[in-house]
This record gives C-alpha cells, structure tokens and sequence, in this order.
C-alpha cells in the first residue's frame, strides 16, 4: 500500500516538472523568435533655393485678338443693274489705287432719263430769259451767264443766288427750282452706279462677276487699306487708369517669333457687367500683317515696388510659399498681387529670405532639407 502511494507521488512530481519545463520551453521559444526594432532614421531631401531681392516688379498685362483693317470698306449695291466693268478684274486680292473704279454697274438707262431731266431743266430757264430781260433786267445777265455755262455732259452747275423776294418768288413760281433739285437727285443716284476705290487698297473679298445682275442691297465685297489694323482687347478694369492714349504697346505674333509696335489709339469707356473688363483697341502699322492674323499684346500697366514674381508653381494654397529656415521647411504666408499663366508676383518676404526654388513632393512645414545650391528662378529686374 505504502509503494503505491510513493508511486503515485513519484509521477506528480515528474508530471509537474514536465508541465513547468514545457511553460519555460514555450516563454524561451517566444522570446527568441522577437526582433528588435531598428532605430528610426529621418530622410532629409536635397533641395535647391533662391534668395529673395525685392524690387520695383513692372506688371505687364497680356491680351490677345484678331487684327482688323482699321479703314475698311464694305461694298454694297443701292441700284439695280449688271455688273459690265472694273478698272482692274475684280477677284480677291487685287490692288487698287485711290480713284479706280472698283465696280461700274450698267447705268445707260438711268443716264438717259437724267439728261432728260436736265434738258428740261434748261429749256424751262430758257422759257423766262425774255420775261427776266423785260421785267428784271438786273437779274437777267447772271441767269443768261448760268445758261452759257450750262453744260449737258457735266453735272447740273448750281443756282445764280435769288437776290429779291421778287426775283425769288417769280423762279420759284416757274418751277425753276423744283425742277433743279429733281435733277440734283438724279445725279446723285446715277453716281451710285460707280464705286470707286476710296483710297489705295486690296479687294479682300468679291461676290460677284462681271455680267451678274446686281440687285440693291446686295453685297459685292470687302476693300481695305493693308497699311493700318488695329487689334481689340479686353484687360480688366482695374487697369484702366494706367493706360493712355498714345501709349506704346509691345505685340508679338502666334509663334513669337516677331514682334511688332502698336499705339493705344481709343479706350472704351463702357465696362462688361459679366467680366468687368473694358475694350482697348490699338493701332499697329507694319506691312508683314495681314487681315485676320492673330497678335499678343503686352500692355505695361503699373509697377509693384518691394516684390517678386515666382513660379506659380511654387505658391501653396494661393497665399503661401515654402522657405528654408535652418534646415527646415516652413510655410509662411505672402500677399500675391498678380497673377499670370505661368507666375506669380507676391509681396510680404523680407529680403535674403530663403524660398524653394523648385517643388518639393511631399513638402510639409517642418521638413528637413539639405540645401544642394542655389538657382536663381526669380525674375530677376531687366537691365
């Protein structure tokens, strides 16, 4: 009985043991297989600064459009007719000097009925010259002269000056006068069936051929002078009490390559409610433009004393940007006062400030930073 109880104590005792060993095993597994973490390294990026020089920034505002010829003529008829003859042929392109005929509609018709109207003109004074020598004879040389100057294939001379309210009453009961302006009118709008260049110009467009019956209200062309254009823009309003007429402007065609000088002939007074911006157009001479081309115009509105202009890039939430400040980075806060495409024209930054000179990614304020050198991306004053 005795040995089974020291038996039974015997394998307690080695269960126990074997119990405590394997909590040891198991603790020293677990602790082994733990690795200690590698101290934390910081990354400090490599970047490139400028420092700021604050000065007088001029503000150059751009604007754009198409050039028009500033004396430009669009034809149109006001009589009825066909087209039978030109000075020169009448196609796009084609140079006129002042008083050519640029378009002459058959009028032979409506010439006819004015000679007509002239003839009796003058068989009507005709009529009264033995009353006049009889009953005015003061009057009757000066009407005797209009009658000798009177020439059928010129226009119609004017009137001899009514002197008396007799002389006036007894013409104007003759129907003299009437019968003057009657034919005065027909002149006029026989002259309507020529058009003649009004000055040395291009024909830039032709609607019609010779030989088209031509109907009024129709339209036969364009003619301008290639010599003066004028180019419209739009700046915005807060400028318009730099500019002035007679102003210089700097243009410069699509691809930049040329560059032409403009005058600022008129300024619009009228401002746009939607963009509040006014119109300003400017006067360009040059014989390399032509109608229609597009031109970029640098208008020099003001200057901004105690600034910078910068890459727009480098502004952060359009009213701050990144300086370096012993190693790191801090965002700070500036006044941007203009804006352009592709910059930004701030105040605020004391000089010998430190600014990033190009984009950090991921750049935060408190960043370590390791100045590599410095590039000088500011805009630097013009000599």
């Amino acid at each position: 009985m005795y040995t089974m109880d020291k038996r039974k104590i015997i394998l307690s005792a080695l269960g126990l043991l074997l119990i405590v060993g394997a909590v040891f095993g198991a603790k020293y597994i677990i602790d082994s297989n733990v690795k200690e973490k590698p101290p934390v390294t910081k990354t400090v990026k490599s970047v490139f600064i400028d420092t700021v020089k604050n000065r007088v920034v001029p503000i150059v505002v751009p604007a754009n459009g198409n050039i028009t010829a500033l004396h430009k003529l669009e034809l149109f008829s006001e009589v009825q007719g066909i087209f039978r003859y030109s000075s020169k042929d009448f196609r796009p392109g084609q140079p006129y000097n002042k008083g050519q005929v640029l378009l002459s509609i058959d009028a032979e018709e409506y010439r006819a009925g004015v000679q007509s109207a002239k003839s009796e003109l003058y068989n009507n004074i005709t009529s009264i010259m033995p009353d006049l020598r009889l009953d005015y004879p003061k009057v009757f040389q000066k009407w005797e002269a209009y009658l000798n100057s009177f020439d059928m294939s010129k226009p119609v001379p004017s009137l001899p000056e009514l002197e008396t309210e007799k002389e006036r009453y007894f013409i104007t009961g003759r129907g003299i006068v009437s019968s003057y302006y009657t034919v005065k009118n027909l002149e006029e709008r026989l002259a309507k069936y020529t058009i003649v260049a009004p000055y040395n110009g291009i024909l830039t467009e032709a609607l019609v051929n010779r030989g088209t019956l031509i109907r009024p209200g129709q339209k036969l062309g364009e003619f301008i002078d290639p010599n003066v254009y004028e180019l419209e823009v739009s700046i915005a309003k807060k400028f318009s009490d730099i500019l002035e007429i007679g102003k210089k402007v700097e243009l410069s065609n699509l691809e930049g390559n040329k560059t032409f000088e403009g005058t600022v002939s008129r300024i619009n007074a009228k401002v746009n409610q939607e963009t509040q911006s006014i119109r300003v157009y400017i006067t360009v001479r040059n014989p390399e433009l032509s109608e229609g081309m597009y031109l970029e115009a640098k208008l020099d509105a003001k200057d901004e004393p105690d600034a910078i202009e910068i890459p727009r890039e480098l502004l952060v939430e359009r009213s701050k940007v990144f300086v370096v400040q012993d190693s790191t980075l801090n965002l700070v806060n500036v006044n941007p006062v203009y804006f352009t495409n592709n910059t930004v024209v701030i105040k605020g930054l004391e000089n010998g400030t430190r600014i990033l000179s190009a984009n950090v990614p991921g750049a935060y304020s408190g960043m370590l930073v390791k100045v590599e050198g410095q590039r000088d991306l500011l805009k630097k004053e013009q000599s």
